[in-house]
């Protein structure tokens, strides 16, 4: 994936002066691994990563950093029935969909023209502007290293 990091931080920094809240160094280091993390994680999945990568960001600083990143939509939230808060960037990123593995927890990305074309619909027939959607769908992969596989 490639992000243009400077245009991403430009958007954070006037998002964190218009809300008030302080620009750090710190923020930026969050908002620059998160954005380059593939795929979905949990905070402490980030958190540990960037400690891998000699950072001395405070858990505490990565959590309430990855809230601000998703409230000025760098980032989007997701939960995927684990009662776990996941993130994805969601910058320069076109909308898509997912599948979840109740056995194993993989997720796969989809994008599928005739799901936009539905919430296009819906919102119209309901009188609703739609500033994006999440569509998940649960089941069970037929990946061969599903590690909980069964022979349902």
């Amino acid at each position: 994936m490639s992000v243009n990091l400077n245009e991403a931080h430009e958007v954070f920094r006037k998002y964190l002066k218009q809300e008030k809240h302080r620009v750090t160094p710190e923020r930026f280091e969050v908002l620059d691994f998160a954005l380059k993390y593939e795929g979905h994680f949990g905070a402490d999945e980030l958190y540990l990563r960037m400690k891998n990568n000699k950072s001395n960001v405070s858990r505490a600083t990565v959590y309430n950093t990855l809230e601000l990143l998703a409230a000025c939509e760098l980032l989007a939230k997701r939960n995927f029935g684990e009662n776990k808060t996941r993130y994805e960037s969601n910058y320069g990123r076109k909308s898509h969909d997912h599948l979840i593995c109740i056995n194993c927890g993989a997720i796969k990305e989809f994008t599928e023209p005739e799901i936009e074309e539905i919430v296009a619909q819906v919102a119209k027939k309901l009188g609703f502007k739609p500033q994006g959607h999440s569509f998940n769908i649960f089941g069970k992969c037929n990946n061969a290293n599903c590690k909980h596989k069964d022979n349902e």
